[in-house]
């Protein structure tokens, strides 16, 4: 039964393992892929001169940056799988919520972890974790390592 794999792309090596776990699933059964990356403004890299933060990059920064990240992971999925269909969807926002939009009706869905948490390794990330428990189609989690 072939459909769409969406994949979560962040440019983590997690993300790349990911990615190409999908990218050899898709081409043996036939399926599309979905590649889905969400950012958000202000971004994590700021700078305080004693006063308030001041952002590094502009929000057109880094939905720049977003953006090129996304079609490098796409690239990347088409030199894998020369014919592959591959799409690309970059979301602003939550990654957890953008991946489960995107997934809705999706063959499945695939995510990297970075297995943050006390017990590293063995716990699941925040977005694996809101994928696990509201996306509408099955789940794959590529664990660390």
């Amino acid at each position: 039964m072939s459909g769409t794999i969406v994949v979560g792309v962040d440019g983590s090596p997690q993300s790349e393992r990911a990615l190409t776990w999908a990218v050899d699933e898709a081409t043996v059964h036939g399926d599309d892929l979905l590649l889905v990356h969400a950012w958000a403004y202000p971004g994590i890299l700021t700078i305080s001169y004693g006063g308030p933060t001041v952002p590094v990059f502009t929000r057109d920064d880094i939905e720049k940056l977003s953006h090129d990240l996304l079609e490098r992971a796409a690239d990347q999925a088409r030199r894998r799988a020369p014919g592959l269909v591959v799409t690309t969807r970059l979301e602003q926002g939550h990654p957890g919520a953008a991946l489960v939009e995107a997934a809705r009706g999706a063959r499945m869905l695939v995510v990297g972890s970075r297995g943050l948490g006390g017990f590293k390794g063995l716990l699941l990330g925040s977005v694996s974790t809101s994928c696990v428990h509201h996306a509408t189609c099955p789940i794959v989690i590529i664990p660390p390592g």
